[in-house]
């Protein structure tokens, strides 16, 4: 038997286009000789719906649609992921499912068993569990299926908890000639290596090979990487699909094809890359827009998100504004000038000298008898939000906001100012790591002028003003929030590592004590375990503390 495995780029809610893709996957796997084409989970509805599954008119307009994926399987079978009625009369209303489509017909419906409620999933508030181990029998080999989560059941890939069932064992006690798992699994840093090493662990114990198919593409703030491959009983990939695009992957059960394990982004910078870009186009493409727009500080981190724009977009879908202040470093703006040309992007200069002095005038009489602080840098700030902000309404341009993980997990960015945007390109990577992008960019394009890498980061906001003033060292704050924040370790694990206890809760403090601003800011494109905003529920007010003394 041949199988192809088809990763597809679905949209939430986009029944016609994402039926097309189905439909385009299994003609072309019809073409390659293949019995079966296998989709991602939900590759119809595009995952996750969230709460339009609460809108009767969602899930009926998709039912609507099974009937052509029906008709498209008398050249081939069709696998892929739904959202079913509960038939059962009991429970939820809607099942998470798999469709199995033969000679032109429905022929089963299989419900996904284990329902993830940690992280970004919540599936337990919306689908009614499947009780029942999902099998076909077809062209004279049983299939086992399960879907996405049916597999994470195994220490230490799971949740940090043990589920009652375990779908992979159930079915694998019907002897099945091969597993199949459709996924639609968010991509993080690690995510790749950790799903190997799963479906590698399920192929050993069961000795029997599995096939996994994963959505790609960006949805809201979630990037999915495909990834797609298929595992043989001695738990060694051999078949890969690619990472950030569609592909269809072509698998024959004899172990007659098999593909070069090749196209793997080399380095994690390359990864992180290659998922803010497919990230950011796919965040534009399926919000309705065409073009963004975004500010140059002459800073780092405008500078990548820049280019992540160009290599997303292509330069003339790019405008790049400059708003010099009083206190930039006029070499600020000309650095921000070198990288537009090397760009290629629109650039014009908006000064916010006489807007900063006219508020400033207006505040005086309220403001009379206190001194400078941290009001006038914000005022600055929040000048540079409102141009942008006219110039993105005016012209019907994105706007991109530009800050880091660190500086948004310990609150060092303005609200109403640098916070705003309609999408956050880099608000899940942390410095360190924007400096590793920066070099990398400069490796394959030399866009980004070394002045810019090698200055040490400032807000210029107030004269001489350096970002270390107010934080400890961009590593050590890393360091401090990857252990924080994905590791999930107390104060007192950290500090043991070597790190002043001081720092270490003025961090923890920061970040709890920013989570009103964490809130505020725009949606975060996610590229490790833990983003700020989907994933991460914290209250705003509350009085834990932590100490880091041992």
């Amino acid at each position: 038997m041949r199988i192809g495995l088809a990763q597809i780029n679905p949209t939430v809610g986009a029944f016609a286009d994402n039926c097309e893709r189905i439909l385009s996957s299994a003609e072309r796997a019809a073409r390659e000789g293949c019995d079966l084409v296998v989709l991602p989970e939900m590759a119809l509805v595009g995952y996750p719906p969230q709460d339009l599954l609460g809108r009767e008119g969602f899930v009926s307009g998709s039912l609507a649609y099974w009937q052509r994926i029906a008709q498209a399987s008398r050249d081939v079978a069709i696998l892929c992921g739904v959202v079913a009625r509960n038939e059962s009369g009991a429970g939820k209303p809607y099942q998470n499912a798999a469709l199995f489509c033969s000679g032109g017909r429905v022929e089963r419906v299989l419900a996904r068993r284990l329902l993830p409620s940690y992280d970004v999933f919540d599936e337990e508030r919306y689908f009614e569990p499947g009780t029942e181990p999902a099998l076909l029998d077809f062209r004279g080999l049983r299939l086992g299926v399960t879907i996405c989560e049916d597999i994470w059941t195994r220490e230490p890939f799971g949740p940090g908890q043990r589920y009652r069932n375990d779908p992979v064992r159930d079915v694998a006690e019907h002897d099945p000639d091969l597993l199949i798992n459709i996924s639609a699994s968010p991509y993080h840093v690690g995510k790749q290596e950790k799903i190997n090493e799963l479906l590698a662990l399920h192929a050993r114990e069961h000795k029997i090979p599995l096939l996994y198919v994963n959505q790609v593409g960006g949805n809201d703030e979630l990037v999915f990487h495909g990834h797609s491959m298929v595992v043989d009983r001695q738990g060694e990939v051999t078949n890969l699909g690619a990472d950030f695009a569609e592909d269809l992957v072509l698998w024959d059960s004899d172990g007659s094809r098999e593909k070069a394990l090749s196209g793997r982004p080399a380095t994690q910078e390359a990864e992180i890359l290659k998922a803010l870009e497919l990230g950011l186009r796919d965040y534009i493409g399926k919000c309705g827009f065409s073009q963004v727009v975004l500010g140059l500080s002459g800073g780092i981190d405008s500078a990548v998100t820049a280019c992540v724009a160009v290599s997303a977009l292509g330069p003339e879908n790019v405008r790049t504004l400059a708003l010099p202040g009083p206190y930039n470093d006029p070499a600020s703006l000309e650095l921000s000038r070198e990288l537009a040309a090397n760009l290629g992007t629109d650039f014009e200069v908006i000064p916010i000298d006489e807007l900063y002095h006219g508020a400033n005038q207006a505040l005086a009489p309220i403001f009379q008898g206190r001194g400078r602080d941290v009001t006038e840098e914000n005022i600055q700030a929040r000048l540079r939000g409102l141009l942008l902000m006219a110039v993105s309404n005016k012209f019907g341009e994105l706007l991109l906001n530009t800050g880091n993980k660190s500086e948004l997990a310990v609150g060092y960015c303005t609200l109403y100012g640098d916070m705003n945007g309609g999408i956050s390109v880099l608000g899940d990577v942390p410095k360190t790591t924007v400096y590793g992008i920066a070099r990398l960019i400069n490796e394959e394009h030399g866009w980004i002028p070394e002045g810019i890498i090698s200055r040490p980061p400032s807000a210029e906001l107030s004269p001489g003003q350096k970002d270390e003033d107010s934080l400890p060292p961009y590593r050590t704050l890393d360091d401090i929030l990857y252990a924080y924040l994905e590791e999930n370790l107390s104060l007192e694990e950290i500090v043991a590592r070597g790190y002043d206890p001081r720092t270490v809760e003025w961090v923890a403090h920061r970040i709890y004590s920013n989570e009103y601003k964490q809130r505020q800011g725009p949606p975060v494109l996610r590229v490790t375990s833990k983003a700020f905003r989907m994933g991460r529920r914290l209250p705003i007010a509350h009085g834990y503390r932590e100490t880091g003394s041992r």
